[in-house]
């Protein structure tokens, strides 16, 4: 029998599942707790709970489906985890320590196909999705390193933005962000959520009505159709104009604000023209828009993009201001660590290549 990962059902579903099954509503509660609250990782350890019931579970499901493979720490304080999944894939995942909480980046794909030409997420082609389960146990894994430094510490914020588009994996991010969501359970709130997306559209609209309440970042790095087909290829099928009009679908039903992404390239996309055409196209959206633009992290497989130097970033970020709209810049963290998004997968799928290279020869 193959089993699934526990972390993969929602409340909900898990009280489905065990009533199906002969045991009592309460048990989902039980079960709930031990997984969420006290964070166990064996099915035995849920003391109150029957060894029917606990038994039934581990013939059925797992707790533990991603091992630590390798991690790194910054010097301030960002941590980045790469986890081996069952199959041997590797994924990356992020803690970030801020002013406001603890926050984590999430990979919800294993590769990515949307192509962005400046990303390292997508030097390797997407091999599949990433279970509801393997999204959760990514938290779950991050819980349980600070649990282990005993200074009380919890995972206050989520990101979804690691590697992979989480609109291309929509039903398993929707049970993810309802799951770590419950209340009963690690209880982030929705505020403390969001979610980016490369910019699908119907999936922009789909997501909206859920009415999850997250946030939502969208990547859109060029201000006009011709420059963002140039760097992301996804332009072609969803230009520029059939992306607003998702956005202004989701402001007008969510009212709520929304992030647009523009990372800067030096003297592709960051010039104070480009700036003006980013403002018209943001237009008379301002109350519910802010530009939050992003240092670009140096790849080596993407050495046609450079860094933009500080002084053109100050004054894209003015030229924005003055235009009235709402413009941040993102900090930056585990800058002396493999910083960029996929970085550190790509490089290990290389070395490990290089090393059976080594080993056959």
């Amino acid at each position: 029998m193959n089993k699934t990962s526990i972390y993969g059902l929602t409340f909900e579903q898990l009280t489905a599942w065990l009533m199906e099954h002969g045991h009592k509503k309460f048990r989902a509660s039980q079960v709930w707790d031990w997984l969420y609250r006290k964070r166990v990782t064996d099915f035995a350890e849920m003391f109150d709970v029957n060894a029917e019931c606990t038994q039934l579970l581990a013939d059925h499901f797992v707790i533990r489906t991603l091992t630590e493979h390798l991690k790194q720490e910054s010097t301030d304080g960002t941590i980045k985890f790469l986890f081996k999944l069952q199959d041997g894939n590797l994924i990356e995942t992020v803690l970030m320590r801020h002013k406001f909480g603890l926050s984590v980046c999430v990979t919800t794909q294993v590769g990515c196909n949307i192509g962005c030409s400046f990303c390292a997420s997508g030097l390797l082609a997407k091999s599949r999705d990433l279970s509801g389960g393997e999204i959760v146990e990514q938290i779950m894994k991050v819980q349980l390193h600070l649990d282990d430094l005993k200074q009380d510490e919890k995972v206050s914020h989520v990101v979804v933005m690691g590697i992979g588009e989480p609109f291309d994996n929509f039903t398993n991010m929707v049970e993810f962000i309802t799951v770590i969501k419950d209340q009963k359970g690690l209880a982030i709130g929705a505020r403390h959520i969001t979610v980016s997306t490369s910019g699908l559209a119907n999936k922009i609209v789909e997501f909206t009505d859920t009415d999850l309440k997250v946030n939502l970042a969208v990547s859109l790095h060029a201000p006009n159709n011709e420059l963002r087909t140039r760097i992301m290829k996804i332009n072609r099928a969803i230009p520029i104009e059939k992306l607003m009009e998702s956005i202004d679908y989701y402001l007008s039903k969510s009212n709520r604000r929304i992030t647009l992404e523009y990372i800067l390239l030096k003297d592709v996309n960051d010039r104070t023209e480009h700036a003006l055409e980013l403002a018209e196209l943001v237009g008379d959206r301002r109350q519910l828009v802010n530009v939050n633009l992003i240092p670009f992290n140096p790849v080596d497989e993407h050495s046609q993009y450079q860094r933009t130097e500080r002084e053109t970033v100050r004054a894209f970020y003015d030229t924005l201001k003055k235009q009235g709209v709402s413009v941040s810049v993102r900090l930056e963290h585990g800058s002396d660590i493999d910083a960029a998004c996929g970085q550190l997968r790509s490089k290990q799928m290389k070395e490990s290549k290089e090393t059976d290279n080594l080993v056959v020869g």
